[in-house]
């Protein structure tokens, strides 16, 4: 047993850019391969198994109340789909859902469903995950698309976690899967018409998805030919049918452009034609609409003079020739629309919360309404193109997530299925109406108020006694938009404030808040975040003593900078396959997704205002030798193609050696990528891990 961390050898590496030279002693831990890196990989695991030791049995408490509150026998609500009802089943004790379909029959005028999440009578199981699974200790699904006609399914799998899938295609007649397979693909797989071809995407050394291939069924891969190839390195490329199964689409964007180009999905074999070429600047997507009367448009959601998103029409014959339909609002942004013979659905974001418009052909357009404070709707898988409802999501920090059907021409909303907690292992039922929601608003330092969504048990004082759990992530446009956990519940329960700080850098405020959180304005994430774990601890809601910040990937990169900037306003810090060696990535435009990074971060390699700009925050750099840092868990998988495990592994070897405070710790799973373990129970226990870590950390 030791009471020390492990050391890291030092092997100097000198980069020199803009004049600037840095010596870099902890790279050689990027040596995935190297002996080295893993016994000092595992020599953190085992330290940070020594000091959390004393958890173990809370841990295995929080596991429990996650599993007793989360019904394990389950079925998702049941999609309609040319004569077919496509459905997700998990089995209590199974790991991975299975993927079922079951016959349309007569009067079947709601989806089917049974109370106990027992399998429908005439179930057919098209995918069963844990029988893919079996003897891996990764599983996930990259690809699953039903050819049009019913009859084929094309999948992928990954089995260690690298998101390099292999893809497969099964008869649905006769159940058998084809000999074609193809390793190395990407995400997604688009049908023909006629379901003879698949469209599928592949990476190139960087991981950048770049080409589209076009498959013949029963023929071998190695004669599969390019559809589409990007050459541009900022750029990626994706594939999807239209929900009218008319075009394919191939969508290539950049953080800042993209290009729509559209291929006849009953002539496979053709050549593709773009929609409108690429300008810098202008991104666009494109959606199909047939009428009633079989005419038809291309739908355009665009920013080309429209900050916030416009909705435009135009011409299949000609797609260039764009007319508005929806025009652009400063405080609405348009985030996408769904196409159905007889209306619209816009998407969109509003006052920091989401939104559904319905727009029929006739012009008669309502938005659905809701009476929570703060909450999340969207889209819910709609494939019938034919439909007269709409199916959506519905959840609030407090509301379990509910399924409804919206009558498209009413409005009216039916509830087909809401999210089941069952009662803890002491017996204690959940009620929404045992705790309470509210919407705050942090000023930062350029007088912006910055949105905060809290949930709480009702009734917590406001003396500043409370343990706190604040959230943010701040980049890319993604906003972090209010849900339901459970796992949650066993801070709410145990007294905690939990909430979400919206940065900018994310979009919960529209575009403009995502351009004033980027490049070179990017310090405003990490100090909008520190004004939010201020205006809390003035308000009453907790102290810095009590107060812990969590965040992933870029959000980890946020948790990384406000360490190093504000110190003491935190008890505890967890970063998740946190993105903290930031400068090194990006000015390597070898590694995987560096250069389309560009647009987000800048170009430290090009431009010295960059890399001075990035130096000045990114977190392994700006560790202080000797500060005190309060006590961080940084968490990361060794097979990670996005956020690359030395990463953390670099940033908590320097804190380890160099900071104060403490102690750091690195749990790094070793079969596993992006989002940590794929199996529900082993996510269960790393999710039981890091809560039990941050209950103690706080004093609750």
């Amino acid at each position: 047993m030791t009471s020390q961390p492990p050391h890291a050898k030092r092997i100097p590496l000198e980069r020199t850019h803009h004049g600037d030279t840095i010596i870099d002693d902890l790279s050689w831990l990027a040596a995935k391969d190297d002996p080295d890196t893993t016994s000092f990989l595992e020599a953190e695991n085992a330290y940070t198994a020594e000091l959390t030791v004393g958890q173990e049995k809370l841990r295995e408490v929080i596991f429990d109340e996650i599993k007793s509150r989360t019904k394990e026998t389950d079925l998702s609500v049941p999609l309609r789909k040319n004569g077919w009802w496509y459905y997700t089943r998990t089995v209590e004790g199974k790991q991975y859902a299975i993927r079922c379909r079951r016959a349309v029959r007569p009067g079947d005028t709601r989806p089917p469903m049974t109370d106990d999440g027992a399998p429908l009578a005439g179930e057919e199981v098209l995918l069963d995950g844990n029988e893919l699974a079996a003897g891996s200790e990764f599983f996930s699904i990259g690809a699953f698309s039903v050819s049009p006609d019913g009859r084929q399914l094309a999948y992928s799998t990954d089995l260690a976690g690298d998101e390099r899938f292999t893809l497969r295609f099964k008869d649905l007649v006769t159940g058998e899967t084809a000999r074609d397979e193809i390793p190395g693909t990407f995400y997604g797989a688009a049908w023909s018409a006629d379901g003879t071809a698949v469209f599928y995407i592949t990476v190139d050394d960087a991981w950048r998805p770049y080409r589209v291939w076009r498959h013949i069924l029963g023929t071998p891969a190695a004669e599969d030919l390019i559809v589409y190839q990007e050459d541009d390195q900022r750029f990626g490329v994706g594939v999807e049918l239209t929900r009218s199964e008319r075009y394919l689409i191939i969508h290539s964007a950049s953080k800042l452009t993209s290009e729509v180009w559209l291929l006849d999905a009953a002539n496979p074999t053709g050549q593709a034609t773009v929609v409108a070429p690429r300008r810098p600047g202008v991104e666009y997507e494109v959606e199909h609409q047939v009428m009633p009367d079989g005419t038809d448009r291309l739908l355009i959601l665009h920013n080309d003079g429209a900050l916030n998103f416009e909705l435009a029409q135009a011409p299949v014959t000609d797609p260039a020739a764009w007319s508005p339909l929806i025009r652009q609002r400063d405080d609405t942004r348009l985030l996408g629309v769904d196409a159905f013979a007889g209306h619209l659905v816009v998407y969109l974001r509003r006052d920091g919360l989401t939104g559904l418009r319905i727009v029929g052909n006739d012009g008669h357009e309502h938005e659905i309404a809701f009476p929570e404070p703060i909450y999340q709707v969207g889209p819910a898988g709609n494939p019938e193109y034919q439909t007269g409802t709409y199916r959506l999501s519905y959840v609030s920090l407090v509301t379990p997530t509910a399924v409804y059907d919206c009558d498209v021409a009413s409005g009216d909303l039916t509830m087909l299925k809401q999210q089941e907690v069952l009662p803890g292992p002491d017996g204690t039922a959940y009620s929404p109406d045992n705790y309470e929601q509210h919407r705050l608003w942090a000023t930062a330092e350029d007088g912006t108020k910055i949105p905060i969504s809290l949930v709480c048990r009702e009734g917590t004082r406001r003396d500043g006694t409370a343990p706190f759990l604040l959230a943010g992530y701040g980049s890319y446009e993604i906003s972090s938009d209010p849900s339901f956990s459970i796992p949650r519940i066993s801070l709410l329960d145990r007294g905690f404030v939990c909430a979400i700080a919206h940065v900018r850098g994310g979009g919960e405020m529209g575009r403009s808040w995502y351009d004033n959180g980027k490049m070179l304005k990017k310090i405003n994430t990490f100090t909008d975040f520190i004004a939010c774990a201020r205006y809390v601890v003035a308000e009453g809601w907790t102290s810095s003593d009590r107060l812990i910040a969590r965040g992933g990937s870029a959000g980890g990169l946020l948790m990384g900078a406000v360490a190093n900037m504000a110190p003491d306003a935190f008890a505890g810090i967890v970063a998740m396959v946190p993105f903290v060696d930031a400068l090194t990535s990006i000015l390597d435009p070898t590694l995987p997704l560096t250069v389309p990074e560009w647009e987000e971060w800048g170009d430290p390699l090009h431009d010295a205002e960059v890399y001075r700009y990035m130096k000045s925050y990114t977190p392994y750099e700006n560790v202080a030798p000797g500060r005190k840092y309060p006590p961080i868990l940084a968490v990361t998988s060794l097979n990670d193609t996005r956020v690359l495990y030395h990463e953390p592994a670099k940033w908590v070897a320097r804190l380890q050696s160099e900071a104060g405070g403490g102690p750091f710790l690195l749990k790094t799973e070793m079969s596993a990528g992006h989002g940590g373990r794929s199996g529900r129970y082993d996510a269960w226990r790393e999710e039981a891990m890091v809560l039990a870590w941050i209950i103690t950390t706080a004093g609750a």
